[in-house]
């Protein structure tokens, strides 16, 4: 991976809309260019980080995805912004589309409709042994032609077979600890839970 001079990065923290951040620094930005600047703050040890950049297993996870027939959004680079820190991060194409959490924010009775079509696609994540903690309504996006995608997947594993039941079981469960965090109870999880298992059987 290449070095982002610090003239670059510059640039980008100047003219770049600022979508997402925490204590440590932007996590996301708009670019002018109309790409999507994602920064890898991480917690691990910055030799792990260096050895095995989180920008690289973001792009790498993006394409077992995409190889699975999940829409996920397009990598155009992944680059060091501080490689001595460990710091990495990637440029891509935003995935159109509005997260569900968004749409429930909006109007929770739009909702109701899309839960089947939402159950099936998390069997079908399921059901191609992909197993990870952030899938939660923030990083599912529907589509303008009505299919789902996925816009955060760093954490993603990738197993040889489907989910056994533990680990279904373990993947609602924080859904439910992230409706609980972002204060979304009144989200039909029960519903979306009892369809999952309607379409999983069939």
């Amino acid at each position: 991976m290449r070095i982002v001079s610090a003239q670059e990065q510059e640039k980008w923290l100047e003219d770049g809309q600022v979508l997402e951040k925490d204590s440590r620094g932007p996590k996301v930005l708009l670019l002018e260019d109309g790409l999507i600047l994602k920064i890898f703050h991480t917690r691990r040890h910055v030799l792990l980080n260096r050895l095995t950049p989180p920008a690289q297993v973001f792009s790498r996870n993006g394409e077992i995805l995409a190889n699975s027939g999940i829409c996920v959004p397009e990598i155009v680079e992944t680059f060091w912004l501080d490689k001595d820190k460990g710091l990495s991060a990637c440029r891509y194409r935003p995935l159109p589309g509005e997260s569900i959490e968004s749409l429930f924010k909006r109007n929770s009775q739009q909702i109701e409709p899309l839960l089947p079509d939402l159950a099936t696609f998390i069997a079908l994540l399921h059901r191609e042994g992909i197993y990870f903690r952030s899938l939660h309504l923030g990083n599912i996006l529907q589509l303008p032609d009505g299919r789902f995608g996925l816009i955060d997947f760093l954490d993603l594993r990738k197993k040889r077979r489907r989910l056994t039941q533990g680990e279904i079981k373990r993947n609602f469960m924080h859904l439910s600890n992230y409706l609980d965090r972002r204060k979304l109870e009144a989200f039909p999880l029960q519903r979306l839970i009892d369809c999952y298992e309607n379409c999983a059987s069939q």
